[in-house]
């Protein structure tokens, strides 16, 4: 795919989340707090913390943040999510903008050396490069550290017997799926340790590049692994009348197979960097 099409492709995909927030908020997973202790030592997180979130959803890394004591700006790309971020977190430390992140224009929230940290969590693919990188630059304090995580809702080292047993369905329903990442696929983005040091370093405005992999185990229901699946982006691209029933059927599946709860194998990557 050219590069022209490949942008017009990520644009076009970064805007279905906002047609389904709710499925977002119920069917998201969080963090783990591994990850929150690594940006506590690594990039300073506490109290007091200067935070830009790039693409906070619904809210999954945006209220450990807060916990942690720091004080955030969240930029959403779509007005949906961000209503649903807006109303799932109420609180003084947390200022709400909507818009792209490469776009929005610099105010009194958003000005350039103003943060400590930039994070961005399971979003940051979805911006365009270079300017994603540089905005980032614009944005740190001299000091401050740009934060990249995502949850990889797999591991290609461990059994997961949910991704095997859906695996029939998908390939009689949607095959297009099947060789997505969303469903653990071949070559995970977000574990992919080298390709990720390469995006920041050949920046050349941050480093050195510190990497952090927490394993962790999921357990869902199946009204919430319906919720899941249905915020993906290749499953929020099917038509409404193949996505459905084929969430009809997985959420079928846990009950009937699983005992009404799966467990699956997580991974979280984590990606830090000092400004230079």
């Amino acid at each position: 795919m050219a590069a022209s099409d490949q942008d017009e492709f990520n644009e076009q995909r970064r805007q279905l989340f906002d047609q389904e927030p709710g499925r977002y908020r119920d069917g998201r997973p969080g963090y783990p707090p591994p990850v929150f202790e690594a940006l506590v030592e690594q990039c300073g997180l506490g109290p007091g913390c200067q935070v830009l979130e790039i693409g906070p959803g619904t809210g999954q890394a945006t209220a450990p943040l807060l916990e942690a004591g720091a004080e955030v700006v969240a930029v959403e790309l779509g007005a949906e999510m961000a209503a649903a971020l807006a109303e799932g977190l109420s609180s003084e430390q947390l200022v709400i903008k909507t818009g792209a992140f490469e776009e929005i224009s610099f105010d009194a929230d958003i000005q350039p050396e103003r943060f400590d940290l930039v994070l961005s969590a399971t979003a940051f693919h979805w911006v365009p490069q270079p300017i994603g990188f540089q905005r980032c630059h614009q944005l740190l304090k001299s000091g401050g550290y740009l934060a990249l995580m995502w949850n990889f809702f797999g591991d290609l080292d461990r059994e997961d017997p949910f991704h095997e047993a859906i695996q029939p369905l998908l390939r009689a329903k949607a095959p297009e799926l099947l060789t997505n990442s969303s469903v653990v696929g071949a070559n995970p983005y977000a574990l992919d340790v080298a390709a990720r040091t390469a995006d920041i370093d050949s920046s050349g405005l941050f480093g050195p590049v510190t990497h952090t992999r927490v394993r962790w185990t999921g357990r869902h229901s199946g009204p919430v692994i319906r919720a899941m699946f249905g915020s993906f982006s290749p499953w929020l691209a099917l038509d409404p009348e193949v996505r459905e029933p084929l969430l009809d059927d997985i959420e079928s599946l846990v009950a009937e197979e699983f005992g009404g709860t799966v467990e699956r194998p997580y991974n979280t990557a984590l990606y830090t960097a000092l400004r230079r």
